[in-house]
């Protein structure tokens, strides 16, 4: 049987480091992804309203094949300026795409809105995100983290509760290892209607987000839309306010990709955002998911490759629960978090 690898979370993809940094005053952060050595990646949108930055480099038909980072932020398009701020980290250690004699770190990076989540947004001329770009490149390191309130995932929310930073890894009996870093922040929820039960239940392992399966009966309100700043969509013709969301992941793996597998990687693993959120890849959402591939680890077959796909978006379902799991409460918050929400329901 698959399990979890030592940490369940990224860390189990040897070769990589992962930092964070946040601010609790405005109630964002950023969280980066730090390969020892360049690595394959690539991308895929499925969200209406994304944010990105250099995703476009990541196209099987462009030329450059490695990143040297991936960053997951904060503060919606503010929070472009966090590549910035690792990038700078590299360019000290001397890292980069070599262009001649310059080295041009490579840093895709994407972002999330949480600019209306009760934080201090009053940051005067510069917003901080390149700061925290680079605090959190300082940061990253090896030592395991606890998902939730921790990084880019400091300030997310849900339609029902307070999101979160979450991962989760699964270890293959071929030697391959694969594993998901999540900042959940979606339009939708990622609980079934009025109850503590994720969506994301029959994919979980190990009661890593609080083993309740899913209801039994289901309730009547399952499918009810309840969109973020709209509790509950009851007309379908209903709208909710204009704002940004998303659920936004780096998917990793020791597998050897080409730069095409890992596009078709990032469109499988899309599949575990739909699993685990509902509803998911809205025109509310910018929903993206980053692969990234360090090559240790050959695979034998086609079919090998489509057990990892299908793998990644269960473990991507996983690490989103666990995200919203381990939310801990803020002073200012405006939603709950899922313990709250789990105690209420057992009295």
């Amino acid at each position: 049987m698959n399990r979890p690898g030592p940490t369940n979370s990224i860390l189990d993809i040897p070769g990589l480091s992962v930092g964070h940094a946040q601010d609790a005053r405005l109630k964002s952060g950023v969280t980066v992804v730090i390969p020892d050595r360049a690595a394959v990646a690539s991308v895929h949108v499925m969200g209406g309203a994304p944010g990105t930055r250099d995703t476009e480099l990541l196209s099987p038909d462009e030329t450059v094949e490695r990143v040297d980072a991936l960053v997951l932020s904060g503060g919606s398009a503010f929070g472009l300026d966090a590549p910035g701020g690792v990038q700078a980290w590299l360019r000290e250690l001397g890292r980069g795409f070599a262009v001649g004699s310059a080295l041009v770190p490579i840093v895709p990076s994407a972002i999330m809105f949480d600019l209306l989540n009760g934080g201090n947004k009053d940051w005067g001329r510069f917003s901080p995100y390149r700061e925290l770009g680079y605090a959190a490149a300082a940061n990253a390191s090896r030592d395991p983290f606890h998902p939730g309130t921790i990084g880019a995932g400091f300030g997310a929310t849900t339609a029902t509760l307070k999101g979160g930073l979450g991962s989760a890894s699964l270890q293959l009996p071929s030697g391959v290892v694969v594993a998901a870093l999540v900042a959940v922040n979606a339009v939708g929820t990622v609980i079934i209607g009025d109850t503590p039960h994720f969506w994301a239940a029959p994919f979980e392992l190990d009661g890593e987000f609080g083993a309740l399966g899913l209801p039994h009966p289901m309730p009547s309100s399952a499918t009810d839309l309840r969109l973020k700043g709209q509790m509950r969509v009851t007309d379908p013709a209903a709208m909710p306010p204009s704002r940004a969301n998303t659920t936004i992941a780096i998917v990793a793996t020791n597998a050897d990709l080409t730069k095409a597998q890992a596009k078709r990687l990032s469109v499988m693993a899309h599949d575990g955002i739909a699993r685990a959120v509902y509803p998911a890849h809205t025109p509310f959402d910018g929903d993206l998911v980053f692969s990234l591939a360090t090559g240790e680890q050959p695979l034998a077959s086609a079919m090998q490759f489509a057990e990892l796909g299908a793998t990644a978006a269960n473990v991507l379902a996983r690490a989103i629960a666990r995200g919203v799991h381990a939310a801990a409460p803020s002073p200012d918050d405006l939603v709950p978090v899922w313990a709250d929400i789990a105690k209420l329901r057992q009295t």
